[in-house]
């Protein structure tokens, strides 16, 4: 049988672990919601090709950034087709084809959707969003 000394030390240093893991995942929740925060009211990054045109017309425009291998993109890609079905300006960017567009608007997780309006970042969005919460964005 362990001894009280023992078993009082592992209680504590599976304590710790906990308390670390928690702490951990909060720091990253933090750091997420730290980053969105900093880049609404930014001016969009420049860009060339069809992402840069989007950018330099003016209007809004949805930069919906996903990865193939990400479970929470998937269900969101039918909800990008519907908007871009409907003449909403919607592009999708694969991270793992263009790394560098993403870099520019600072996307650290997928998915991330990213409003820009008049050369502005207004909206900044990390994690899977509805439909209506999308549409809501062009009004």
């Amino acid at each position: 049988m362990l001894s009280k000394n023992l078993l009082a030390l592992i209680i504590m240093i599976l304590v710790y672990i906990l308390l670390a893991i928690v702490l951990f995942f909060l720091g990253f929740r933090f750091m997420m919601f730290w980053r969105m925060k900093k880049q609404k009211g930014k001016p969009a990054p420049e860009l060339s090709g069809s992402y840069g045109k989007a950018i330099q017309q003016g209007k809004p425009a949805l930069f919906y950034f996903y990865s193939e291998h990400c479970g929470a993109c998937r269900p969101m890609t039918p909800i990008i087709d519907s908007l871009k079905k409907d003449r909403l300006p919607c592009y999708k960017v694969d991270i793992t084809r263009h790394m560098d567009v993403a870099k520019k608007f600072g996307v650290m997780a997928t998915p991330s959707t990213v409003l820009v309006d008049k050369g502005l970042v207004r909206e900044f969005m990390i994690g899977p969003q509805n439909e209506a919460t999308l549409r809501g964005l062009f009004r």
